[in-house]
């Protein structure tokens, strides 16, 4: 079996910066546990799978450990590969996703991804994420994921991580975020149990932050900035139940693999 594979750096126009993720355009679906098998052998935090059916795609995100929900990179990457090989006069994506209809389209240099949003609901501190971030954020929220609220941006850059402590969390990931000093917020992201201990940048996490900022700042509109080593950033829109997500991206590699 020959399988195409692209991996592109999302959330960037500069290769090796952003969140690279792996990309599978395939003809029909194949077993789950080989798409497991592919993206443990990529070892990247995501690898994507899409499937055409009529004038919309099918898609799936698998970490190196398990199938997601929701990725945002990873959705970027895939439109950025329809956009640029297979389908390059079209304007506008539709991926069936397990989180639904996700729609990305072109905005010059920019894709721009329609996602559902979703509001985290205030909760108590766990006792695992203290110790896994190796301090006291002012405020937790919940939604598939606990997000972590900081004062400053000092602070997210100087976290004592226990990875560890982490993995004991009900969630899939812990967020951190702080208002930023350039930008409207920083934040960063860690899944340990998925395996990913920190995701370069993060799409799908920004339905959580984009209505707690809203609420925040008071304005609809942000530019975001994701403090890892490789660094991305977003520019992000409240919708009401869906918000907007925007970046650039850039290709890395194009093959395929062998099996």
């Amino acid at each position: 079996m020959r399988i195409p594979i692209y991996q592109i750096d999302a959330f960037t126009n500069k290769q090796f910066k952003g969140n690279p993720a792996a990309v599978c355009p395939l003809e029909e679906w194949m077993n789950d546990d080989l798409m497991q098998d592919i993206a443990a052998e990529n070892n990247l935090s995501e690898t994507a799978f899409f499937v055409k059916k009529n004038n919309e795609y099918e898609l799936r995100w698998f970490t190196p450990k398990e199938e997601v929900d929701l990725c945002g990179h990873a959705t970027l990457a895939s439109a950025y590969v329809i956009f640029t090989y297979l389908e390059k006069t079209t304007m506008k994506v539709i991926f069936n996703t397990k989180s639904g209809m996700l729609e990305v389209f072109k905005e010059g240099s920019l894709f721009s991804m329609i996602f559902p949003s979703r509001e985290g609901e205030k909760c108590e501190f766990p006792e695992a994420l203290i110790k896994g971030l190796g301090k006291r954020p002012k405020e937790v929220y919940k939604s598939r994921d606990y997000m972590s609220v900081f004062e400053t941006e000092k602070e997210i850059m100087n976290l004592d991580l226990n990875m560890d402590e982490l993995k004991k969390l009900d969630g899939l990931g812990v967020i951190v975020t702080a208002k930023g000093n350039e930008v409207d917020f920083v934040l960063r992201f860690f899944a340990p149990k998925i395996g990913i201990d920190e995701d370069p940048v993060t799409g799908s996490i920004q339905c959580t932050l984009i209505p707690y900022w809203k609420k925040v700042l008071g304005k609809n509109e942000f530019v975001a900035l994701q403090l890892s080593k490789r660094g991305g950033k977003l520019l992000c829109a409240d919708l009401g139940k869906m918000v907007k997500i925007s970046g650039e991206a850039v290709s890395y590699l194009e093959g395929y693999i062998n099996i």
